[in-house]
């Protein structure tokens, strides 16, 4: 039986370019976004028949639950993969962001994942060999500077990760995540807070890479079928990974590069 894939955040990206890959791996692939259009975009370049849409909002547990069950339905009760894939990009210094904004991002980025996971268990654990693959990012790996709520989330994300893996192992479920750098998605057009820049523009300034979207693809492929928790996508989140473990006082001299320490009056 063709095993099938649920995929948060398909509309663009990393998820578009997952569902796209599984689906030409002979996957049943469920796109699941907010954005419609963006939806409509995914399902265009997948072959007819091989895939559901699903519009939701990651953040609504009725619309979670409404949305797998719709998706079980099609896929002939089958949930091999659930990835908690959406996400958003926001940054800024955390003293001046607005409340709202964190709130939106917290809710977004961890409590859509939490949200995912525990109501997609029911369904993975039905599902022999399962998976439930999460996206943190190289922000969970250090904290970066100037991305304080996003780099909490992310690492909430990995958290519960690690968690889930020991939890669910009895359940026969996989829990895995994929941690990539600064991929070439959308999210690079978002404007920190109190910058007339876009993450792409700091990026670019800095001399980091930009990942291929097909490459976090291939990644999340390997991390459903490896035996690896945590797996590294780009240059920029290897290096991370090794500077944490060996060089952490490097990361947070670097975190505060750009900073001038203010002198009380």
């Amino acid at each position: 039986m063709r095993k099938a894939i649920f995929i948060t955040g398909g509309g663009s990206g990393i998820g578009r370019a997952t569902a796209q890959l599984f689906a030409a791996r002979d996957w049943f692939v469920g796109v699941a976004d907010v954005d419609a259009a963006g939806m409509a975009g995914t399902m265009a370049l997948l072959p007819a028949g091989q895939a559901s849409m699903h519009r939701m909002d990651v953040t609504d547990r009725g619309q979670w639950a409404s949305a797998l069950s719709d998706f079980v339905m099609v896929s002939g009760g089958r949930l091999d993969v659930l990835f908690n894939n959406a996400g958003i990009g926001s940054g800024g210094p955390l003293a001046q962001t607005d409340f709202a904004e964190l709130d939106r991002v917290v809710a977004i980025n961890f409590m859509g994942v939490l949200n995912g996971a525990r109501i997609g268990h029911a369904y993975l654990a039905k599902t022999p060999g399962s998976c439930l693959l999460n996206t943190a990012s190289a922000s969970a790996i250090y904290g970066s500077s100037g991305l304080a709520t996003y780099s909490a989330t992310k690492f909430a994300v990995r958290a519960l990760t690690e968690a889930l893996d020991g939890e669910w192992f009895g359940d026969g479920i996989k829990v895995r995540a994929i941690v990539p750098s600064f991929i070439e998605t959308p999210l690079l057009n978002a404007s920190p807070v109190g910058s007339n820049e876009t993450i792409r523009d700091r990026v670019t300034a800095a001399g980091l890479e930009l990942t291929p979207v097909d490459q976090v693809a291939e990644a999340a492929w390997a991390a459903v079928h490896g035996e690896t928790i945590h797996t590294y996508v780009g240059k920029t989140a290897h290096r991370m990974a090794v500077a944490a473990r060996w060089l952490p006082g490097k990361l947070r001299k670097m975190g505060r590069r750009g900073v001038t320490r203010k002198t009380p009056a």
